[in-house]
């Protein structure tokens, strides 16, 4: 059985999904991918994951730096592959109001894998459909010259968060044309 809850933040509605115990998803209103792995659910019953969840949300929205993991944080569980649950903890080291790129991250990849290359392009595929967005914060990947494109949220959600977070954001530049704008 499946449980969806909404919380409603300043970067709008954002919808919560959990199995009963751990959180299976969170996306924020109009999201690309949104619920695309859920299967039937029930809504409007408030788990404790769903509570600690709004906890760590309302810490985050309020400037603090909530951990990704750990007593504080709520219990995570997203579905997908291998190469994407392996993407999706290398966005959870990314620090709060830090910036990495998906060039880097299919650098790591590679590294930990034995391969000499890994597509930057099948990374952000898997940033892309990270089913727990801001707690996982695949916010915080930016393309190699400083472009902000590939935010499944929306160009100004992802811009919305890093400004909240303080990250450098010089340097970085909105794209004319790309997926996720």
């Amino acid at each position: 059985m499946e449980y969806l809850w909404q919380y409603e933040s300043p970067v709008g509605w954002i919808h919560l999904a959990s199995d009963g115990e751990a959180l299976i998803g969170l996306w924020i209103e109009g999201q690309k991918y949104f619920s695309e792995t859920l299967g039937e659910a029930v809504q409007g019953v408030c788990l404790p994951v769903f509570e600690k969840t709004a906890a760590w949300l309302d810490a985050y929205f309020a400037g603090k730096q909530p951990a990704i993991l750990g007593p504080q944080a709520p219990k995570l569980a997203p579905h997908g592959s291998e190469f994407r649950q392996m993407v999706w903890q290398i966005l959870c080291e990314i620090p709060y109001g830090g910036l990495t790129t998906y060039g880097a991250i299919a650098r790591r990849i590679a590294e930990k894998t034995g391969k000499s290359t890994m597509s930057a392009q099948a990374v952000g595929g898997a940033v892309g459909h990270n089913p727990i967005s801001i707690i996982i914060p695949c916010h915080r990947v930016v393309g190699s010259g400083g472009s902000l494109t590939g935010y499944a949220g929306g160009l100004d959600k992802k811009i919305q968060l890093l400004t909240l977070e303080g990250a450098d954001m010089a340097g970085l530049y909105r794209p004319k044309k790309g997926t996720a704008l």
